[in-house]
């Protein structure tokens, strides 16, 4: 064999290897390893503290008061022309 065709084959070789090695883990490593990243991402979350906690719930609520309450307002709007209509 020429210098060659040794180095076509030793890549062969390495690529089997590599996918014997790289074997899918098993469904309890997976959930796992899952676990584990959540945990890690949670580290990384920025908690608001109690206050900030009350004001954006309180910003949430007055939000959807003043889109339910626009909401109503044009659903009787609508509702009052079609029984103007019928």
């Amino acid at each position: 064999m020429s210098e060659k065709e040794v180095e076509k084959k030793v890549p062969e070789k390495k690529s089997a290897e590599k996918k014997a090695a790289e074997k899918k883990p098993g469904f309890f490593q997976r959930i796992k390893r899952s676990s584990k990243a959540s945990l890690n991402e949670l580290k990384k979350v920025h908690w608001p503290t109690r206050q900030e906690l009350l004001t954006y719930t309180g910003v949430v609520l007055v939000s959807v008061a003043a889109v339910s309450a626009m909401i109503w307002i044009v659903d009787s709007l609508i509702t009052a022309l079609f029984g103007l209509l019928v």
